[in-house]
């Protein structure tokens, strides 16, 4: 595979990935008076950049190495897996439901893994998925357990109080996206960069590439996923922003510690859908909650199964 052709997906992927993740991520708080959108996306698009720069990369070292062989086979079932999860995520965009681009991204390249007849790492594939799918359970009960929290220090500093704890909320929450999810965006530059011969490295311009294609990709998709992530859950007040982004950002980060991808707009919604269920389930939009289900429920099988396909009539035309 070209390394301008991977460089071309990973470009269309950012942008994909800001309209899914960055609207989920940032569609929460505009509900609370504290930050514009261009202060939440240039926090946002900041520790996308920096944590994999400065930190670590080892979410998409995981995902670069441990699902499929990182050979040239592999880098092969890896575009078709990221390839398919744009088709995947993209689809159910159009409706306005934001889905996990992790699990489209895994289903899509163990899918072409298996159809392109490699060695799929199913120990590091099931541990991704197990962790994944726990990821709006964990978020929900954590959302439970601060909204708690909340009642029992309300005051009458009240208003206040939730605007500054919004800012470290959201300031939590963007670090935790640049330790784990916003990382899968890196997997395809590393490709690029095995199949040009410079081994498994980052040259500088990668950074502000994805960056500038994360920031067209959330302006894009905010409208979209403020719509269902934002307000369609439930009827929010700002308390239950606050308690979902503290709830999203432990989840996340501690998936990130373990190395271990996980979808932040899966632990969100949970962190959203349990602070919103302590006050009263009837709050809860439950329609729409179902359809997110729905969604996430798709994503895998659909994904692994065109994945399959793709990686099958991929094998047979080259031989």
């Amino acid at each position: 595979m070209p390394p301008e052709v991977l460089i071309a997906i990973a470009v269309i992927f950012a942008i994909v990935t800001g309209a899914n993740d960055g609207g989920a991520l940032i569609a929460p708080g505009l509900r609370v008076p504290a930050l514009s959108v261009t202060a939440s996306l240039a926090l946002l698009t900041t520790a996308f950049v920096a944590y994999p720069l400065i930190v670590s990369t080892a979410v998409a070292d995981t995902m670069m190495r441990d699902i499929v062989p990182p050979n040239t086979d592999g880098i092969t079932a890896l575009t078709i897996g990221f390839l398919v999860a744009v088709v995947v995520v993209a689809i159910l965009a159009r409706s306005g439901l934001p889905t996990s681009l992790t699990l489209a991204v895994i289903g899509g390249i163990t899918g072409a893994g298996l159809g392109g007849g490699l060695s799929v790492g199913w120990e590091s594939t099931l541990r991704v998925l197990a962790i994944g799918l726990a990821a709006p359970i964990v978020g929900a009960l954590l959302g439970l357990a601060g909204a708690t929290i909340w009642r029992a220090l309300r005051s009458s500093s009240y208003l206040s109080t939730v605007r500054r704890t919004h800012v470290a909320a959201f300031g939590a929450q963007c670090l935790a996206y640049g330790a784990n999810d916003g990382q899968k965006v890196l997997v395809l530059f590393l490709a690029a960069s095995i199949a040009a011969g410079d081994g498994a490295t980052l040259r500088w311009w990668v950074f502000p590439v994805m960056a500038v294609a994360f920031v067209i990709g959330t302006f894009w998709g905010l409208p979209r996923v403020a719509r269902s992530i934002g307000g369609g859950i439930m009827s929010s007040r700002p308390t239950h922003t606050v308690t979902g982004e503290f709830a999203a950002a432990a989840a996340v980060l501690g998936s990130a510690a373990v190395g271990t991808p996980v979808s932040m707009t899966q632990s969100i919604a949970g962190g959203l859908l349990g602070a919103g269920a302590h006050d009263s389930v009837r709050r809860v939009r439950w329609r729409v909650v179902r359809n997110l289900g729905v969604a996430w429920l798709v994503t895998l099988p659909a994904s692994a199964v065109l994945g399959a396909a793709a990686g099958v009539i991929v094998g047979a035309a080259t031989g």
